[in-house]
């Protein structure tokens, strides 16, 4: 093999696995090649428990399918209620680790009752089949619960990240036409509260159509509540017990039959454009998908106790904390704070306090623990692990191999995944069992996964030659369309390289057929995982009254993968700069997110563009990174621009 040290699976792993060789890899591949709608279907039948059976696949009409058609299900039925006939009936479902130290055990069958109860609450509060509802919470049980009681009634839920502000939280709820919105006073973060209720007031002052919001009380802070609209989740909960039939009824709440196709839910992601896309996700092929991957990825056991440290306001959380962990019956570790408190070891003493055995987290976290030294895990006793995981952009070999050394002693696996939002699900990973791995690359596709690398025309590239990741043939846990804009679905996913599904990553494949994904070749960067436009950020800075022009470009962070860096020219004033780049940092957090803060903000006369007026961020992207310009700049109106801002920064 080429291009890097290889870590063959050690046979005893092998041994117990779910996928054994890579003989038994490739065989299962080649099966799904050749009949991919058959692959599919008997893994449907079997993995899955329906309602009716689907009478179809699939049905393609590109770029829209539709899998398992015909079919009625329940995510929720097959997340929870499927596992109460058996030993899972009083298995742990959620582990769950309050960052003040606070926890909870929730078994299978508390789950029910807890999920059934606030189903029967939202049924109380005239929700039914077909609304939406923005899902707005710390990382508590009561946020997979609300998540799992909206699929329960076929309510459309769209879980928004704590950390957005009350802006992005009112776009959201404006696009999805929302009607209820679930909430929290607050949350807990680095030992400060986050205050939850105080931006869904802000949010709804704009958005009518919001009859009701849920609100639980976490934190204990005092809020204000509007008559008519705001009601508290713990006395809705003690109104079921004023009436006994009522109670009783709530214990048992029954699923609604669901078409497969039926939204599941939308998922907020940031575009070129500046406004954020709906990722529509459905129901039967996110379940299979998700479900198998845990199978396939994470070769996942009876007795594991499984961690993904994500954050359910993304994909991650949704894929592998809620669905795919519980539709496949496992014991699933929740932790509402940060890695680094009260102490850098907050993620070891957790892996150690409950004996966790497959830990999945993101480089941003691994390279912010490497930089704390060895003596935090070193602490603790991580002998529980078997498996370890990486997600949310490309791992660098150095911190893979402490990762295996430091963490996992050389005894673990790394399972380094790729996929995104609009995938749904893992795409290219290693089956730990069976492929041996090569730090930094994401491995071989799933079964079922059918990639190819090609060049700006949609020719297909040779061994180790960069260029666009592209999908060839639909899979089920595919994004169906953007929320209310299926041109826009269309133009970005499709039209770039028809009949394919275009990533937006670029990325090579080595002589061996190991993927190698390099990062976004658009204008999205990617902060400690998280996906942000450049257009977003640039938005919210031309909102200040002081800026004229704004250019936003990700540069190379060591901790965080990519930093933001924002060029901005001002408008005429007399304006102190000195203050003023910490006062824009603060007001895109107001504006986004504290996570969309820029790192790092410089003043220029002018930014560079073409000559149609188009800023040409590619130079500013190398000028950050170099702090030079080598590409082309034919196009460009004002080489002077170019050579001003890069000589600023060599004389700081």
């Amino acid at each position: 093999m080429s291009d890097s040290k290889i870590y063959e699976p050690s046979a005893e792993f092998s041994s117990r696995a779910h996928v054994r060789s890579m003989e038994e890899r490739t065989e299962l591949y080649e099966r799904a090649r050749a009949n991919p709608e058959h692959f599919w279907a008997e893994l449907a039948q079997r993995e899955l428990s329906w309602f009716r059976p689907f009478a179809k696949t699939l049905e393609w009409e590109p770029p829209f399918a539709k899998w398992f058609v015909g079919g009625k299900i329940n995510a929720c039925y097959n997340c929870v209620d499927r596992h109460l006939d058996g030993p899972r009936r009083n298995k742990p479902a959620l582990i769950w680790e309050g960052e003040p130290g606070d926890q909870r055990i929730i078994t299978y069958l508390e789950l029910h009752r807890l999920v059934s109860r606030f189903a029967t609450v939202l049924k109380r509060l005239g929700f039914e089949t077909g609304e939406r509802a923005i899902i707005y919470m710390p990382m508590i049980p009561e946020l997979p619960i609300a998540m799992l009681a909206c699929a329960r009634l076929g309510i459309t839920h769209s879980v928004v990240f704590g950390g957005f502000s009350s802006e992005a939280l009112k776009a959201r709820t404006q696009d999805l036409n929302a009607t209820l919105v679930i909430t929290a006073d607050g949350g807990w973060r680095r030992g400060k509260e986050v205050r939850l209720k105080t931006a869904v007031d802000e949010a709804l002052e704009e958005c009518p159509d919001v009859r009701a919001v849920v609100v639980y009380k976490r934190t204990g802070s005092d809020v204000p509540m509007k008559a008519g609209r705001d009601v508290w989740w713990d006395e809705q909960d003690e109104q079921l017990k004023d009436a006994p039939q009522l109670e009783q009824q709530a214990e048992h709440c029954e699923s609604q039959d669901l078409d497969s196709e039926h939204p599941l839910f939308v998922l907020y992601t940031s575009g070129t454009t500046g406004r954020p896309k709906g990722i529509l996700h459905t129901t039967a092929g996110y379940l299979l998908q998700t479900l198998m991957t845990m199978k396939w990825v994470f070769d996942l056991r009876e007795d594991d106790v499984y961690w993904c440290t994500a954050d359910i306001g993304w994909v991650t959380g949704h894929s592998y904390i809620v669905y795919g962990p519980l539709a496949a019956g496992a014991t699933s570790v929740m932790y509402e704070g940060a890695p680094d408190f009260p102490a850098f070891d907050r993620f070891w003493q957790i892996v150690e306090k409950y004996r966790v055995s497959i830990f999945y987290t993101s480089p941003t976290a691994i390279r912010a623990l490497v930089r704390q030294g060895e003596r935090w895990p070193e602490a603790h006793d991580l002998s529980s692990l078997r498996l370890l995981g990486s997600v949310g952009e490309p791992i660098n070999p150095a911190a893979w191999e402490w990762y295996h050394r430091v963490i996992g002693k050389k005894q673990c696996p790394i399972v380094d995944t790729w996929w995104q939002t609009e995938t749904g699900a893992i795409m290219i990973s290693a089956m730990p069992g069976a492929v041996p791995l090569k730090p930094g690359s994401a491995t071989l596709p799933l079964p079922g996964i059918v990639l190819d690398i090609v060049d700006s025309k949609g020719e297909v590239l040779g061994a180790n030659r960069e260029g666009y990741l592209v999908i060839r043939h639909p899979w089920p846990s595919m994004v169906r369309n953007v929320w209310g804009d299926p041109k826009r679905f269309e133009e970005q996913y499709w039209r770039r390289v028809p009949g394919s599904y275009f990533t937006g990553d670029a990325a090579r494949r080595d002589t061996d057929g190991y993927y190698w994904v390099l990062g976004r070749v658009d204008d999205v960067m990617n902060v400690s995982g998280h996906r942000l436009s450049t257009m977003e950020v640039e938005s919210a800075l031309v909102h200040h009254p002081a800026v004229a022009e704004a250019a936003v470009v990700g540069k190379p962070h060591e901790i965080t993968g990519q930093a933001v860096c924002a060029f901005v020219t001002l408008k005429q004033g007399d304006w102190n700069v000195e203050s003023l780049g910490q006062e824009l940092r603060q007001w895109v957090g107001r504006e986004i997110g504290a996570f969309a803060k820029p790192e790092e903000i410089r003043f220029a006369d002018a930014l560079p563009k073409t000559r149609s007026g188009k800023i040409m961020r590619r130079l500013l992207r190398e000028i950050v990174t170099s702090n030079s310009v080598t590409g082309d700049v034919t196009t460009l109106e004002d080489l002077s621009v170019v050579t001003k801002l890069a000589s600023q920064h060599d004389e700081e």
